[in-house]
């Protein structure tokens, strides 16, 4: 009976994709799970509910029996300015024509016994939206029409995961990460005309490709003291198979893959009421040739979609979170904040008109409030602050050179209910 309510709970995700679209940190998301967005994405060393395998599977081995159902609506600002450009593309660009996004979640976790627990999360990993009414790069089209402009990448898992205590204070936990993407890009025919691309007409405008893969996270959890809990993490870059409609546009004939990420983190049970806890996570953006490589390659003779072709110039992150959770009562509450590394460098924001993900300081309220012995009702509320990178030397000259400035902030609202069992 539970199988089957979970295998029929599994499609939800599946069903609801076309809205989803994330660019939190970096383009992937802040957290998982309420509870753990409402402490600004702390989740390392403070499993919560049943997506704790998201973060870190060995979490899973205590969180007892639970289901978890989450839903949330995002709602990301963002726009582009270009200057001095000698061929006609300058002007403020607003990307807001698709604004509402609604991302769903997922969390099983099952006791087999005092030493094994089996879980799955289902979730939005990350994602990026930008939706121009006008492509700005119109005026390269030398009067051809080309419509509107922008970008759609959605990433979802799910991830099966095993956690094993070692003892009754520390566990080892395991999940399989499995991934689906889609993309499509319109309005940057121009690239493709002008020769820039290795594959021409797998550049733009191709409508929605899907890709598929899979990675591995591992991950530890123990207590340390009774007060005090330490975990660890690491994914795996996940592998995933190529767009083929936009095989002429990503570095290595269409390849995608999402990165590796790390990260460690502390929970201290400060009182009986009050935990702090802190995340380190690192994200690998860098070893993924159509993220990290930069404008610049284009001009070595690199074409688009070639092996060593441009992508989006983005550098590694690192990302601090911090979080306090206060019992009281049938309540509980949450707050945190956290920082991210810049990932996209000021000579590097040309192309990252269509994925302004610059935003690096979050804010997060939330709010758990006991039903009853077995049901629980989650909220939070997250604000990432308006950020904006102005260009530096960012448009190449053979481009017409000037500058291409970014800008973004966002807003999430979540809800979650978690049945116990």
């Amino acid at each position: 009976m539970k199988l089957k309510a979970l295998a029929r709970a599994s499609i939800l995700p599946l069903v609801l994709l076309p809205g989803m679209a994330l660019a939190t940190s970096g383009y992937f998301s802040h957290g998982y799970g309420v509870k753990s967005m409402g402490m600004a994405g702390v989740g390392i060393a403070l499993p919560q509910d049943g997506l704790a395998a998201a973060t870190n599977p060995a979490g899973t081995a205590f969180v007892g029996n639970r289901l978890d159902l989450g839903l949330t609506w995002f709602r990301p600002s963002r726009g582009s300015e270009i200057e001095g450009n000698a061929f006609g593309l300058n002007g403020s660009y607003d990307a807001n024509d698709s604004q509402n996004f609604f991302i769903p979640e997922l969390g099983y976790a099952q006791q087999l016994s005092p030493q094994l627990a089996v879980g799955v999360a289902v979730y939005g990993n990350g994602g990026m939206n930008t939706n121009y009414g006008t492509s700005p790069f119109t005026p390269l089209a030398q009067g051809a029409w080309i419509g509107r402009g922008g970008v759609d990448l959605s990433q979802l898992f799910i991830s099966p995961s095993l956690a094993w205590k070692i003892n009754e204070n520390h566990a080892l936990g395991v999940a399989l990460n499995l991934a689906y993407q889609r993309f499509k890009i319109e309005g940057v025919q121009p690239f493709a005309w002008a020769g820039y691309s290795e594959s021409p007409a797998d550049f733009s405008n191709n409508g929605y490709d899907s890709s598929y893969g899979w990675g591995i996270r591992i991950g530890y959890t123990g207590n340390i003291t009774p007060e005090l809990t330490l975990g660890a993490t690491w994914a795996s870059k996940t592998y995933m198979t190529e767009f083929d409609k936009y095989r002429g546009l990503f570095a290595e004939q269409g390849d995608f893959d999402i990165p590796s990420t790390f990260g460690v983190g502390l929970a201290w049970k400060a009182t009986n009421e009050l935990t702090i806890a802190g995340d380190y996570q690192r994200i690998l953006y860098s070893q993924v040739a159509a993220i990290g490589n930069p404008i610049g390659n284009l001009f070595t003779g690199n074409l688009f979609g070639s092996n060593n072709g441009p992508g989006f110039g983005w550098e590694n992150a690192n990302v601090w979170k911090i979080g306090a959770a206060y019992a009281m009562g049938d309540w509980t509450l949450r707050g945190g904040y956290e920082y991210i590394d810049q990932p996209i460098p000021q000579d590097q924001t040309f192309l990252n008109i269509y994925a302004p993900g610059v935003v690096k300081h979050h804010l997060s309220l939330g709010a758990t409030w006991r039903v009853s012995k077995t049901g629980e009702l989650s909220m939070q509320y997250t604000h990432a602050f308006k950020e904006t990178v102005n260009g530096s030397n960012s448009i190449p000259p053979m481009l017409g050179g000037g500058e291409a400035n970014l800008w973004m902030y966002q807003d999430s609202l979540s809800v979650a209910y978690g049945w116990k069992f």
